[in-house]
């Protein structure tokens, strides 16, 4: 029996190094888009060479490249309650920081602003670089800044942030009452979806309120994008959409993008730190902050213990794709805006982990290349047209 052991060893040993190159195999080959970064306020803005391979957070070149990203959407994000004014100028000064970081890496990486850019920048095996504006107080209630915002290469705009706009209202506003009253679009911002339908800009629902989210829908003629969020059947947190709302979607020709965020995966994620933080600071703790600043300052051990396993997030997808199709799920991975992933995904180098568990879930090649790049990358189109 001795002289089986051996080579059955080296036999079972052989199919799992096949099996890894596989997964890397497969992921390099495909289109890989994330649709959602917040990298610019996070390091950019704040200074940090991202040129670099980085210690902090979750993002830089050198770990895009690694993570085979060949198409990353750019987040242009203020914090409304910060920016009630000046946000357009706040919105261009992100614009400009993102393209002093691309002219410095002209060999690395470039702005695309259409699917033809697009095509052309990753055959030269560069990362291509899309710019989403989060949230539609950047555009301070002008259509005019709206389209200037566009033409700076901006390509979707998610219509609200947490906060309620004068035309539209958003979803952290509005699961704090059943009335109906003042909620959903205005006037003005069913003309400003209409504006983003004429320009080909994609009108991003993250973040919005279900009576915004069905007005949009009721008006928008073309397929609309949900860049971030996940299955509210699975973890009902208001930032994650209803059954109901992805039956509209499918019917839109829309894709949702699955968020990583721990908090949007596991409804007990916040409890967990808090309980964690009590854990490792006692009656010292600051027990003022929120649940995001009190992860901040856990230990690494207690970070872990609080992060959702990989599975958490297969679960969502699993969930999103049999509920409305392969064709109109996506990744919108929230790195940078977020402060805990589930483990596996710890930064965006990491990507080929979450290809290397869908394989291990039965998705296909066909199924992986539609959800890591080729539904983001139909409705670009579909709205460019």
């Amino acid at each position: 029996m001795k002289n089986y052991i051996l080579p059955l060893a080296i036999v079972l040993s052989g199919i799992e190094i096949v099996k890894a190159q596989d997964y890397e195999t497969i992921h390099r080959k495909m289109i890989v888009v994330d649709g959602h970064n917040d990298v610019i306020i996070t390091s950019v803005l704040p200074g940090l060479d991202i040129s670099q391979r980085l210690r902090v957070n979750h993002t830089d070149i050198p770990r895009l490249i690694e993570g085979g990203i060949d198409v990353q959407v750019f987040a242009v994000w203020s914090d409304d309650k910060k920016w009630k004014s000046g946000a357009f100028k706040h919105a261009n000064d992100q614009i400009d920081a993102l393209e002093k970081v691309l002219n410095r890496n002209p060999d690395k990486i470039e702005l695309a602003k259409n699917s033809d850019d697009i095509e052309r920048i990753t055959k030269n095996e560069k990362v291509a670089a899309l710019i989403g504006i989060e949230g539609g107080n950047m555009i301070e209630a002008n259509i005019d800044y709206l389209e200037a915002l566009y033409h700076r290469g901006a390509r979707y705009m998610t219509l609200t942030w947490n906060y309620n706009l004068s035309w539209a209202t958003a979803a952290a506003q509005e699961f704090k009452t059943t009335s109906q009253d003042g909620k959903g679009l205005s006037s003005l911002g069913k003309d400003i979806v209409r504006k983003m339908n004429k320009l080909g800009m994609m009108v991003d629902l993250s973040h919005v309120g279900e009576k915004t989210f069905y007005d949009v829908l009721d008006v928008a003629t073309k397929p609309v994008l949900v860049s971030h969020s996940n299955a509210y059947k699975l973890t009902p947190h208001f930032r994650n959409l209803k059954d109901a709302q992805l039956e509209a979607l499918k019917k839109n020709g829309g894709v949702v993008g699955v968020n990583f965020y721990s908090g949007f995966l596991d409804k007990n994620y916040e409890k967990r730190v808090k309980k964690l933080y009590k854990k490792q600071f006692g009656l010292q703790g600051d027990y003022t902050l929120s649940a995001s600043d009190q992860y901040g300052i856990l230990s690494v051990e207690n970070k872990h213990i609080a992060d959702v396993p990989l599975s958490l997030l297969l679960d969502h997808i699993d969930y999103l794709v049999q509920k409305i199709g392969i064709d109109h799920v996506a990744i919108g991975s929230d790195y940078d805006g977020i402060e805990s992933a589930p483990r596996g995904l710890e930064d965006v180098s990491k990507l080929p982990n979450l290809t290397k568990a869908l394989l291990k879930r039965g998705y296909d090649q066909s199924d992986l290349e539609k959800l890591m790049g080729l539904n983001f990358l139909r409705i670009l189109k579909e709205n460019e047209n």
